[in-house]
């Protein structure tokens, strides 16, 4: 090894200190001309050979932990440019047209550093990004978490669902939370999310999402059983109606809940207050006393308050999982969907089973009070908008309770 790589191999391991303490050091031992040897060398330049000689003498030290002295360094462009931060606080805030409502912003590192350049202020993207995140600015999306007015009795009904699924389940009962995840068309479409895929294999897919491009709806509808952490997933293809929504609560009964839940003397079912499931929809009160009649079990209903939908368990314990077993996969048979949903898994042992629903489903039923007035569903004290039981009609018509 030459003495020129010897000299290099030092660069690599030492800091800025320490490599001109080495030099000085090195120049200081070879005497008159020292300094010159070494720049040859090693080739450092003149001036941090001598700056190490110099500091060998010093009795000054760097604070531990850094290889400069205090202030040392390309100053901030901060502390150059006095009105830097301010003007770039300006562009920062969302301008608008009052008389016409059009907001708009530049915030984007290309149209900042020429807005900038505008005030005489030279900065480059590269430094305005470190400065953006020096001043706690980061891309950032939207962030859906605005879902209207809370009700005043929001927290107490939270409590009273909390109450009802531990009766429950200290009487072994099931309990379910139900919904319907969002519609999704089936064909070579863009499936948001990423994978591992290797260079030049990525997938394409069609550059628009039209409907008329799909070749029909897949209308998941879920089933979470919140004691065996079991999902099952009845996926429609017609229309998310009330008489869907039971024929999939019917659909876990007989593949499931009938099997696990064998003296099962009620079933609770959390729900969301509005869709096909909601507190107003009347065809799902009918079609869950029809069903109620069938399996001789009463079924308690408990709504969530509006704007909770979010908290509804299923949505964080069932599909949220689903989403991503199948990010960035196309949806392009119905077959496709069943075979995602039904390998969603976790580590805390979620298991799902799907099934396919091949019935088409009238919409615009109409029940009449009358209808409703021989439903047998019993209200509990507390919001029974919110909260009831639908129990089996023993010897025909049985009067809605007030």
């Amino acid at each position: 090894m030459s003495v020129q790589q010897q000299y290099a191999v030092m660069k690599s391991e030492l800091n800025e200190r320490q490599w001109r303490l080495f030099l000085g050091t090195q120049a200081k031992q070879r005497g008159y001309g020292g300094i010159s040897q070494i720049v040859t060398l090693s080739g450092a330049s003149w001036k941090t050979v001598k700056r190490g000689m110099v500091e060998l003498e010093s009795k000054e030290r760097p604070p531990k932990g850094q290889a400069r002295k205090m202030g040392g360094g390309r100053k901030k462009l901060e502390e150059k440019d006095s009105l830097l931060i301010a003007d770039l606080e300006k562009l920062m805030v969302t301008k608008g047209d009052p008389m016409t409502f059009l907001k708009y912003t530049t915030q984007s590192l290309a149209h900042l550093t020429d807005s900038l350049q505008e005030y005489n202020h030279k900065i480059k993207k590269s430094a305005l990004a470190l400065l953006l995140h020096k001043l706690e600015y980061s891309l950032k999306p939207n962030k859906k978490n605005i879902e209207g007015k809370s009700h005043e009795d929001r927290d107490m009904q939270f409590q009273h669902i909390t109450k009802q699924c531990n009766r429950f389940e200290q009487m072994g009962n099931p309990i379910i939370s139900v919904d319907c995840k969002k519609k999704e068309q089936i064909g070579n479409f863009k499936n948001n999310g990423k994978e591992w895929t290797k260079k030049g294999n990525e997938k394409q897919v069609n550059a628009y999402d039209f409907r008329s491009l799909a070749e029909g709806l897949a209308i998941p509808y879920g089933v979470y059983d919140r004691l065996k952490k079991q999902g099952f997933v009845n996926v429609g293809i017609d229309h998310d109606t009330a008489s869907f929504a039971v024929e999939s609560i019917r659909r876990w009964w007989k593949e499931y809940g009938a099997k696990q839940y064998p003296k099962a003397t009620g079933i609770l079912i959390t729900a969301d207050g509005g869709g096909s499931n909601g507190v107003r929809n009347r065809l799902f009160k009918k079609e869950l006393q029809r069903f109620v009649n069938e399996i001789g079990v009463p079924i308690t209903l408990c709504h969530y308050p509006p704007a909770t939908s979010k908290w509804n368990v299923i949505e964080h314990q069932l599909f949220s999982f689903i989403s991503v077993n199948w990010r960035a996969k196309p949806l392009t048979s119905l077959a496709v969907v069943l075979e995602l949903i039904s390998h969603t898994t976790t580590k805390s042992g979620l298991t799902v089973a799907a099934m396919a629903d091949m019935k088409h489903y009238q919409t615009g039923i109409k029940v009449t009070d009358a209808e409703m007035q021989i439903l047998n569903i019993r209200r509990d004290d507390f919001h029974g908008e919110w909260n009831y039981t639908i129990n089996p009609q023993a010897g025909g018509l049985v009067p809605i309770q007030a």
